[in-house]
């Protein structure tokens, strides 16, 4: 993964954004929704977003916004002419072939209300320096920061992703049914998960990381563990592979027979 270094020693013409005018977007989902909103507003002529079986004639790129699985059927339904780009962040470009082909993955989560994509960034690649050179055109207009992925890459990329975002929600949804047990709603862990992003962004998971795990007070979390038990005992296993991934993280990675021996009597007693 590298950031892209705007380089236009090819042969190949620079697309630059005075050149790149017009875009047709295609897919009614809420990312082309989003695109295309954002797009119209950095002054690009839009068309769409469109639905299946679109008219494309006159734009100078066409940008699949489709689930990944009807990436190839869509790209080969459009004619030959302009550089054709998807929007996923696993799939690589091959599934655009015979299209000169781009992708163009916004690193933002998209809800029905929609998305702001200024500052995000932008996983970009290209079949061509042209096509590359259009991805990051795209990137820049909307303002956000462009990192080439290699196709080798992409798996593991979107994987990131989908950790920091996706089963982000779902640990916190986790973390509001078990307040929920205690008399406490989701408003009261709200200020508390947003400073615990702030401190990750800025120091770092090791520098950030707090708690009974980062402190060793395995006593605290015998006792966490048999509350989960008794109120919420399917969520174990997920509370027994964040404990253990914690630990290493925090450099306290023990197995069972190492730990105190006080702590194994506290789990038993709570048990």
């Amino acid at each position: 993964m590298r950031e892209l270094e705007r380089n236009h020693s090819s042969d190949t013409p620079p697309c630059t954004e005075a050149a790149l005018e017009s875009v047709a977007v295609v897919g009614r989902g809420r990312l082309g929704t989003a695109l295309a909103r954002a797009l119209g507003e950095a002054g690009y002529a839009v068309a769409g977003p469109l639905g299946r079986d679109p008219e494309v004639t006159g734009a100078q790129v066409v940008l699949l916004c489709v689930p990944d699985g009807e990436i190839a059927a869509a790209a080969a339904a459009l004619p030959a002419g302009a550089p054709v780009g998807h929007c996923s962040g696993a799939t690589g470009l091959d599934a655009l072939a015979p299209h000169e082909a781009f992708s163009l993955h916004p690193l933002m989560t998209v809800t029905p209300a929609g998305a702001h994509f200024a500052g995000a960034g932008a996983a970009i690649a290209g079949t061509t320096p042209r096509a590359l050179n259009l991805a990051a055109t795209l990137a820049d207009a909307l303002q956000m920061r462009a990192v080439q992925i290699s196709d080798g890459d992409r798996a593991a990329y979107h994987a990131a992703a989908s950790i920091a975002s996706n089963f982000l929600i779902t640990l916190e949804a986790a973390a509001e049914r078990l307040a929920s047990s205690a008399g406490a709603d989701r408003a009261l862990l709200v200020p508390l998960v947003r400073a615990t992003v702030e401190n990750w962004a800025t120091l770092g998971p090791e520098r950030a990381l707090t708690g009974p795990v980062a402190r060793g007070d395995e006593l605290t979390v015998a006792r966490q563990r048999s509350a989960i038990a008794q109120r919420a005992g399917d969520l174990l296993p997920l509370f027994d592979a964040l404990v253990d991934a914690t630990r290493v993280l925090a450099g306290r990675e023990t197995n069972a027979a190492q730990r105190p021996a006080e702590v194994n009597r506290a789990r038993m007693a709570l048990a």
